[in-house]
């Protein structure tokens, strides 16, 4: 039986995920990696080693794929799971007219829906882990609805207010929920869409996934009453300047959202 301390990560493939599965299994953690993108698992196994992971092919909209795939992953941890990370999710952007039906049903089926299965699926397990913690990707397009990422800013509101709600429910259980919320970061996500909403230009893309991994540590190990982990002084901005002045967020949005083709 393993003593080591598991983390479970979605979407482990690349980006963020990745990254976080390399800092954690330094730190002498034992991953479990997941996602939909098999040779990409088979390239970061290979580079954390057999011994320290899980890898398995997954779907997170699939419920009965992800419960067989957690309970083979905590056989494996002797029953324990320290750390759920939802990290799988998808962007598209552009003007919500221009994005297909079901590619926006995608998006709420891989962020939203794939959040509330990986919870489920775990739960069990987190409630037998002393210290347990779910920790979940938001995103600072959480602050206001995002223009050219309608959708996605939906999802990303969605995560947060499941973050706050199921805080205070799993309390009993000792279970501690927070989510992560930094703003764009140079993953293929948003550099390789094949689309780009004008705020990415307008905003840049100030972070790599390595920094958002080491706030996904921090936040494995820090303040277990801390709801939202906001990564980089943009993020900080964005959620001071709507909290202290809420009449400004509709106009500041607007501008640095919508190209003057499209205002």
């Amino acid at each position: 039986m393993r003593q080591r301390k598991s983390i479970f990560i979605t979407g482990a493939a690349s980006g963020i995920g990745r990254e976080t599965a390399l800092l954690f299994s330094r730190k002498g953690w034992f991953v479990g990696i997941v996602d939909i993108d098999e040779e990409g698992l088979k390239s970061l196994a290979s580079e954390i080693g057999s011994e320290k992971c899980f890898v398995r092919g997954m779907d997170v909209t699939d419920p009965e794929e992800f419960q067989k795939c957690m309970d083979a992953f905590v056989e494996q941890t002797g029953g324990r799971l320290e750390v759920l990370f939802n990290n799988a999710g998808i962007l598209r952007m552009g003007l919500n007219e221009s994005i297909s039906l079901e590619e926006k049903h995608l998006i709420i089926d891989i962020n939203v829906k794939g959040v509330i299965t990986g919870i489920d699926c775990a739960l069990p397990y987190l409630k037998k882990t002393p210290g347990a913690r779910i920790l979940s990707m938001c995103s600072s397009s959480a602050v206001y609805g995002i223009p050219e990422l309608a959708v996605y800013s939906a999802s990303k509101h969605a995560i947060r207010a499941l973050t706050e709600a199921l805080d205070i429910e799993l309390e009993r259980y000792g279970i501690a929920v927070s989510d992560i919320i930094p703003p764009y970061v140079n993953t293929p996500m948003v550099t390789g869409a094949e689309r780009q909403a004008h705020s990415v230009s307008a905003i840049g893309v100030p972070i790599g996934p390595r920094e958002v991994a080491a706030k996904v540590w921090k936040a494995a190990h820090g303040n277990r009453k801390k709801l939202h982990w906001r990564v980089h002084w943009m993020t900080h901005l964005l959620f001071g300047v709507a909290w202290l002045l809420p009449f400004l967020k509709r106009p500041m949005i607007k501008r640095l959202t919508l190209s003057p083709d499209n205002g």
